[in-house]
């Protein structure tokens, strides 16, 4: 949506009472306050007091507490057998007052956890879509293209698989002149030919098989033929094997033509098919669901009282499926937690994405549905602007027990346009890669012509477009203006995003460039781009 970003940062701490007072429950102080008669400095009558009052403050809390788990500890806190866990571990800190023995509160939640970093967050996510084993479909070739293949595509038989002439001409033996009769020669597609005797000639067409014992092919324009004498004269030296493609020139049977994780483009179905293919093993697309949330956004039409287009919703089905997924319509469910609940346990895609809704406000659902139906959050925000509220979680299958998630990912995308690419470029596109079983994205660095302020502590992505460089300089990406949160103006003139780390760049400063998926992935030139 084109309105203020209603997934406001979710990191440690957003409610100033809560961090000035963590959660307890009424049956003691909060973790941290010492009791009464321990030194606080209050009378039992006011720490009385101070404790009803932190009570309501804490019970105020909608942050939910989602399940963690650490690298090398099961479900239940011991060692786990599961070598590719992609959680992280928690760091070490002290154990709050009220869990210390001799306490009268006991917590029972886990210390909020403080953001990924942006790149730990993406590698998170890259690791998430590599979990599992791809599976494997075979697919007609007039079905198979943008899918990536599952297998090595290996020949199946020589290319060619039998010497052909390169050229229209004459297939010729032995010395010349070379005598020839009347007709129309060997032409392609017709079976084999009897042997060429020496001092012979025959026309030939191109593709068509060359006659055994046949010295070389001369083109037709390098011959002159004596119709009179029926003799043929070469223009030219011949050298033998002239003109002449000879059996398995390109491959041998059984030779390795395009690797697993090749992306099948028009050029390797061509070549599938020459090689005799009628189908082809390859990775199955990920299937996406799109669930555009907010009572604010209309379908249609003008702004109006309050209301805004949703630019979420017909932005991201194009840009996913460029992204090498199945992409189902976009859902509109507004605001509502039980309808968000219906739909993430109705879908049978591999991946959900949402929109909006992934702060603590008081209609940002996605946290609390997440935590009722006993989803592992993977990442919990990820330190980068924008779009740092961004989440990645992983559901449990359908019947599947609370606290053993092995069903559909989902990727909560911040309400803001731009924070929302932050969050597809982040999150779900290498999520993606892995699940379709592409290759990831070749990380860069080009210059950047100007300087580009950066966040204090977070990463920043920012819409940038390459030049070429003038007059012997070096090609470049300039930032582009328009690139607020609430923004896609910059992003819509853009082919790339520039990393910039915190503290920002100078100009002439390289930078990592993420292409978008439309732009090309190779060092461009001049005249692509305006």
């Amino acid at each position: 949506m084109t309105g203020p970003d209603r997934s406001r940062p979710h990191g440690p701490v957003h409610d100033p009472t809560d961090a000035a007072h963590p959660a307890h429950d009424a049956t003691g102080p909060a973790p941290g306050l010492a009791p009464a008669g321990r030194g606080s400095g209050l009378t039992h009558e006011e720490e009385r007091a101070v404790e009803q009052a932190l009570a309501l403050v804490g019970g105020s809390s909608r942050r939910p507490s989602l399940r963690w788990e650490a690298p090398g500890e099961g479900p239940g806190g011991g060692p786990s057998s599961d070598p590719g866990d992609l959680t992280e571990a928690l760091p070490e800190a002290p154990a709050p007052v009220g869990d210390r023995p001799g306490s009268r509160v006991r917590s029972s939640a886990p210390p909020p956890r403080p953001p990924l970093s942006w790149d730990r967050a993406r590698a998170t996510a890259a690791r998430a879509g590599r979990a599992g084993p791809p599976a494997t479909i075979r697919l007609p070739l007039d079905r198979a293209l943008g899918h990536v293949l599952a297998e090595a595509l290996d020949a199946l038989t020589d290319l060619p698989s039998f010497d052909t002439s390169a050229m229209d001409g004459w297939a010729v033996a032995g010395p010349g002149p070379w005598a020839f009769g009347a007709g129309a020669g060997l032409l392609a597609g017709r079976g084999p030919a009897t042997a060429l005797p020496d001092g012979a000639a025959v026309r030939i067409a191109t593709g068509a098989r060359v006659p055994p014992d046949t010295t070389a092919v001369i083109r037709s324009e390098h011959a002159h033929a004596d119709e009179a004498k029926g003799l043929l004269h070469a223009r030219r030296p011949v050298v033998a094997g002239q003109d002449i493609r000879p059996r398995g020139q390109e491959c041998r049977s059984g030779e390795q033509l395009v690797p697993a994780g090749t992306v099948v483009t028009p050029a390797v179905l061509g070549l599938a098919a020459a090689a005799g293919y009628d189908a082809l093993p390859v990775v199955p697309r990920p299937r996406v669901d799109i669930l555009v949330l907010g009572d604010e956004l209309l379908a249609s039409g003008l702004p109006h009282d309050g209301l805004i287009r949703d630019a979420l919703g017909p932005m991201l089905g194009p840009w996913l499926r460029a992204l090498g997924a199945e992409v189902s319509g976009p859902r509109r469910l507004g605001d509502d937690a039980e309808a968000l609940r219906e739909a993430l346990t109705d879908s049978d895609a591999d991946l959900i994405v949402t929109t909006g809704g992934t702060a603590s406000g008081p209609v940002d659902h996605v946290h609390p549905v997440l935590d009722a139906l006993g989803a592992e959050l993977l990442v919990d925000g990820a330190a980068v602007r924008p779009g740092h509220p961004m989440l990645l979680a992983r559901l449990p299958a359908p019947g599947q027990s609370r606290g053993a998630p092995d069903g559909p990912y989902l990727v909560g995308l911040p309400g803001n346009p731009l924070a929302a690419v932050s969050g597809l470029l982040t999150l779900a596109e290498p999520l993606l890669a892995g699940l379709a079983g592409r290759p990831a994205q070749d990380a860069y660095r080009a210059l950047v012509h100007a300087e580009v302020h950066g966040h204090p502590h977070d990463t920043r992505l920012v819409p940038v477009v390459h030049r070429a460089g003038r007059a012997g300089g070096r090609d470049h990406v300039a930032p582009l203006r328009y690139n607020g949160p609430a923004m896609l103006r910059g992003i819509a003139a853009a082919d790339g995003l520039a990393v910039v780390e915190p503290g920002g760049v100078r100009s002439g400063t390289e930078v990592e460039i993420l292409d978008l998926p439309w732009a090309p992935a190779t060092p461009w030139t001049e005249g692509c781009f305006t």
